[in-house]
């Protein structure tokens, strides 16, 4: 596979990844680009900006949740229509699985996908100190991946002066600079930036930021360095696997196609109802598809304005977001909140996760201490902390084998400020770097119910479980 594909990183959080990479894809698109986006790590946010507001196809990669050949088989399944790839780090380049491991960073996922990657660094309030600390970016650079260099936050009279000792010094190519302006800076708040539509004329922004970046930005040098890409080689065996995996395999996407022998499409198609609105927003773009390889028909509906689930659905997923945020006005759509409790009493599957999981609660109890009615299928309460509850990747493994029968763990990260009176005991939560174990999720037969995100690629039989539970819900009603 040879495309067109560079990494945009930074040596910290903070330094203007996203706003590099938003600009980039900007002026990729209005030049003609057939141009995708990929997020390294468990983000929800930043690839919302890239597709809600740029346009542009966007999705998670994350080498902690997929080993190195799925992650590539991954990326290669999704690119193949595309010509232009541009990777976002997280974090600092080398900060992966409990900051010192490779799993989950952003240079890992440029070296399985041989991708070549552009620094940005954040120079405010440097002067010739910011060559040592490039320097020893590039100096654990092993695969020799860093290309080129941004400096951020920089005036163009020092950018002048100090681009000629760089690249004199360290051998490495200064593609251009960002001054330090209003619209080069997006807010952030607990769980991160603030959501593109809450942000005061998102588009007008972007457009005035990819216009100066095309100013003070070399874009013919960063399509250089994305030209020099490898070709990335992939297992073909993994492909063709894809195609004849089954149930009970945690790798690979067996067709939908392949499950329903003998059966129309209109027969055999549950439907699976996905909120989706300002208060639950955050799923894994290969989450859904997932569940539509496995014959899953998708329906989107809004518990802030919505009075009544799709017509003939028949499982719930109910995905993160900021419920919080929302609270008086999910409270207040009573006859939702009476149609989510509903049908899971009568054992409609469902799948309710961090947001979802607190709406599902009997109350939840908010910053200031004001406490609202929720869908009230858990009698507890959710309540604000003050701080982070959980953070970080997880491995969740089934102590009932109750839901997906899955032998095998799944993966997922937890990155929560609220709290329950209760969490749930039904599967045990295992970090990755320090063993640490701990209860959590409210599982059975038909729900699974907690604060993890899940990342189902991680373990494909999830997915394929909950589409079988929709469809032999679908099933009984018939």
């Amino acid at each position: 596979m040879k495309m067109k594909r560079v990494m945009i990183a930074a040596p910290k959080s903070g330094s203007g990844k996203t706003v590099v990479t938003c600009a980039l894809l900007q002026v990729l698109k209005e030049q003609g680009w057939k141009v995708a986006s990929y997020k390294c790590g468990p983000d929800y946010i930043d690839p919302m900006f890239h597709e809600k507001i740029i346009d542009v196809p966007a999705k998670n990669l994350d080498t902690f949740f997929t080993d190195e050949e799925k992650t590539r088989e991954l990326f290669q399944n999704s690119a193949t229509k595309m010509d232009f790839a541009v990777f976002e780090g997280v974090m600092g380049l080398y900060d992966g699985l409990g900051g010192v491991r490779k799993e989950g960073s952003s240079y890992h996922l440029a070296e399985v996908t041989k991708t070549p990657i552009v620094l940005v660094v954040d120079a405010k309030g440097m002067g010739g100190s910011v060559i040592p600390l490039i320097a020893g970016f590039l100096n654990y650079d092993k695969k020799h991946l860093i290309r080129g260099i941004i400096l951020n936050r920089m005036s163009k009279g020092y950018y002048e002066t100090v681009k000629p000792l760089i690249e004199e010094e360290l051998k490495t190519r200064l593609v251009g600079f960002l001054p330090e302006k209003e619209e080069l800076h997006f807010e952030s708040r607990h769980l991160g930036l603030f959501l593109p539509d809450e942000v005061n004329h998102i588009k007008e922004r972007l457009q005035a930021a990819s216009e100066l970046f095309s100013k003070t930005v070399s874009i013919e040098c960063i399509k250089e360095i994305a030209e020099s890409a490898e070709q990335l080689e992939f297992d073909e065996t993994v492909v063709k696997e894809t195609a004849t995996a089954g149930y009970g395999d945690t790798g690979h996407v067996k067709a939908a196609s392949d499950f329903m022998e003998g059966v129309t499409v209109r027969d055999s198609r549950p439907t699976i109802a996905v909120a989706k609105d300002e208060a639950f927003c955050f799923y894994y773009v290969d989450n859904i598809h997932l569940l539509e390889e496995y014959g899953a028909k998708i329906m989107y509906f809004s518990p802030l304005r919505d009075e009544k689930l799709p017509e003939g659905c028949h499982a719930l997923l109910i995905g993160g977001g900021y419920p919080e945020l929302y609270a008086m006005q999910l409270s207040k759509n009573k006859k939702m909140r009476e149609q989510v409790k509903n049908a899971v009493e009568n054992e409609m599957p469902i799948v309710a996760e961090c947001g979802g999981f607190m709406y599902l609660h009997s109350f939840l109890k908010d910053k200031e201490g004001l406490c609202y009615d929720m869908a009230g299928v858990i009698p507890a309460t959710c309540f604000y902390t003050g701080k982070l509850v959980r953070f970080g990747y997880i491995e969740l493994r089934e102590e009932q084998k109750d839901f997906w029968l899955g032998g095998e763990g799944i993966k997922g990260h937890e990155f929560h400020y609220y709290d329950s009176t209760y969490n749930g005991a039904d599967v045990i939560a295992v970090k990755p770097m320090t063993g640490k174990e701990y209860p959590c999720i409210i599982e059975n037969k038909t729900q699974w119910m907690g604060f993890p995100h899940l990342y189902y690629p991680s373990n494909t039989v999830f997915a394929r479980a909950f589409v079988d539970k929709a469809r032999k819900y679908k099933k009984a009603m018939i």
